[in-house]
């Protein structure tokens, strides 16, 4: 289970489970909220111990912990992990890093992991955190990759942006402290992402 703050990008839990009953994700984020705070607001995906398609709003035993606590839910859509696309980078550099190949034990494991959480928050810092790759878009708005042109807007023409990979042949844009949008291996040009500059909608039940 991993926790994130999403401005810092800072992990703030990277644990392995032995189980995906609520009560072993509980203990995750209740030393997390006693190390860092509680949070306003958590976005999550539809994972089974984060949402229950059986009961009122899709609500799991975890989520209705969260509520009583006061805490926000913000729940993205099936199937577009691009809504939650910091976390969701931090996730592919676990899996990369920590169980390719898996460790011999669960112990093992979990140390990798906390090397791995250890490099995310105070070593990449220092160098990138936010791209694996700086592009200059053309004048005709376009990202020259590897032999391939991506339509992104001539708004950005001269300008430097990042590339990230999301998952693997998924690849994430973003602009300062902003994500564009993302492409694929098949798509020449940018999806773009739920706009920053609105008025933020924080959801705390999903009639989902």
């Amino acid at each position: 289970m991993t926790i994130s703050e999403y401005r810092s990008r800072y992990l703030l839990a990277g644990k392995g489970l032995a189980s995906t009953k609520s009560a072993f994700a509980s203990s995750v984020c209740e030393q997390a909220f006693r190390d860092c705070r509680l949070p306003a607001a958590i976005r999550t995906d539809n994972g089974g111990t984060l949402a229950s398609p059986n009961a009122p709003f899709g609500l799991s035993k975890l989520a209705v912990w969260w509520l009583r606590l006061g805490i926000k839910i913000q729940r993205i859509q099936p199937g577009c992990p691009q809504q939650n696309a910091r976390h969701e980078r931090l996730h592919l550099t676990l899996k990369q890093e920590a169980t390719r190949p898996a460790a011999c034990n669960f112990l093992q494991q979990q140390e990798r992991f906390e090397r791995c959480t250890a490099a995310c928050n105070h070593q990449r810092p220092r160098q990138d955190p936010d791209h694996d790759r700086r592009v200059r878009v053309t004048r005709c708005g376009r990202l020259c990759i590897d032999q391939r042109k991506i339509n992104l807007s001539q708004v950005f023409a001269g300008q430097t942006v990042g590339i990230r990979e999301l998952e693997e042949r998924i690849w994430l844009v973003s602009f300062l402290d902003f994500d564009l949008g993302f492409f694929d291996q098949e798509e020449g040009r940018v999806e773009p992402a739920p706009s920053p500059f609105v008025p933020e909608k924080v959801l705390t039940m999903s009639p989902e």
